[in-house]
C-alpha cells in the first residue's frame, strides 16, 4: 500500500501498487563516487564543492539538482553496461518500508529511534553515509541524511488516478519527485510516504540522490 491515509492530501489516497523486480543503492551516492564521475566527464562540481563542511568523501553528494543525477545514471550505465538510473516514487517508498507492510518510518511506528543518527541536532552538515541502522532491506538512510531525486513528474493528486502496475508518475510536470528526510530540516527523519518535490534545475544542501537498476 502505497500512501498514507493518515497524512497530508498529497499522500493520499493510499493505493494498492505493484512495482517489478528492482535493485537500489544500499546509501546515497558519496561525494567519492560523484567525483569519479566528474573526473571522467568534466562535468560542472556543485557549488558547495569546496565548502569544509560538504568535504567528506563518505558524505552524501549535495547541491545536485535533477539533472545532475540523471547524468551520473547514465555515466554510470555507460561504465559499466547495467541499466542504471533514478528509482520510481513507487520504488522509493516500497524500499523505505524494508519489507513492513504499512510501516509508517523505515524501522517501524515511533520517531525518534536508534535507527537513525539524526536525534538532536540542529546539523551542520550531513553526516557521512553508513551511520545509523539499515531497514529491512539492508538500506541505509531513506528516511535520514538527503532528500533523493526520483524519476517521476510530481503532480498532487496524482495517487487519485495512479495505475496499480509499475506507477510511472506523470507524463509531463513543472517538478520532480523526491523522497526521504533531510539533516536541515527540525526533524531531520521522514515517514516513508512523506513526499516532496522541487523544479529540476534547482539545487540545495540537503537534495542528493541514490541509484536503481
Amino acid at each position: 500500500m502505497m500512501g498514507d491515509d493518515a497524512g497530508p492530501l498529497i499522500e493520499r489516497p493510499a493505493h494498492l501498487v505493484r512495482v517489478a523486480a528492482f535493485a537500489i543503492g544500499v546509501m546515497p551516492i558519496t561525494r567519492a563516487e560523484y567525483d569519479a564521475f566528474l573526473q571522467s566527464t568534466g562535468r560542472p562540481s556543485p557549488s558547495t564543492w569546496s565548502s569544509p563542511e560538504f568535504a567528506d568523501p563518505l558524505q552524501p553528494v549535495v547541491s545536485v539538482n535533477w539533472f545532475d543525477a540523471e547524468a551520473y545514471c547514465e555515466w554510470l550505465a555507460r561504465m559499466t553496461g547495467e541499466l542504471y538510473r533514478l528509482p520510481s516514487e513507487a520504488e522509493r517508498e516500497y524500499a523505505a518500508r524494508g519489507g513492513v507492510e504499512g510501516a509508517r518510518y523505515p524501522w517501524g511506528e515511533n520517531y525518534p529511534d536508534p535507527a537513525t543518527p539524526y536525534v538532536g541536532g540542529p546539523w551542520t552538515s550531513p553526516l557521512p553515509c553508513g551511520q545509523g541502522l539499515p531497514n529491512g532491506f539492508g538500506l541505509y538512510h531513506v528516511g535520514d541524511t538527503v532528500h533523493e531525486w526520483c524519476l517521476d513528474h510530481y503532480a498532487e493528486d496524482y495517487y487519485s488516478v495512479s495505475p496499480t502496475e509499475n506507477p510511472p508518475g506523470p507524463l509531463t510536470g513543472r517538478r520532480r519527485v523526491a523522497r526521504g528526510g533531510a539533516w536541515r530540516h527540525q526533524v531531520p527523519v521522514s515517514r516513508c510516504a512523506h513526499r516532496t518535490s522541487l523544479p529540476p534545475d534547482r539545487c540545495f544542501t540537503d537534495f542528493g540522490f541514490r541509484v536503481a537498476k
